[in-house]
């Protein structure tokens, strides 16, 4: 399966569109990374935890997204993108949507 933020792939051609494709997860900070955030925001520097949260719930998104794709008959997902929103304190979505299609 090909994914991809780009709105055509050089070479290939677009068979068939397959419609709107998403996937979705939401998740919440852990208490002990928190109180870890909240030191480090004094003396500066990464959120190494809420990086990893992130990237995990963006791929946890893209799975989900490409196995939508997969269950519609896709070869390849265009035009991805992701978004995030809160959904309650402390929670929030990362949401990665984008166009099924097969590609030829």
């Amino acid at each position: 399966m090909l994914v991809t933020n780009l709105e055509i792939v050089p070479g290939k051609r677009v068979g068939k569109h397959l419609g709107l494709v998403q996937g979705s997860t939401v998740r919440s900070k852990h208490v002990g990374k928190d109180i870890m955030a909240g030191l480090k925001n004094i003396v500066g520097g990464e959120l190494k935890g809420y990086t990893d949260l992130l990237k995990e719930a963006r791929d946890e998104a893209t799975q989900r997204m490409v196995k939508q794709a997969e269950s519609v008959g896709a070869n390849a997902v265009l035009n991805v993108r992701y978004s995030t929103s809160s959904i309650t304190q402390g929670a929030a979505e990362m949401l990665a949507y984008g166009t099924a299609v097969f590609l030829e």
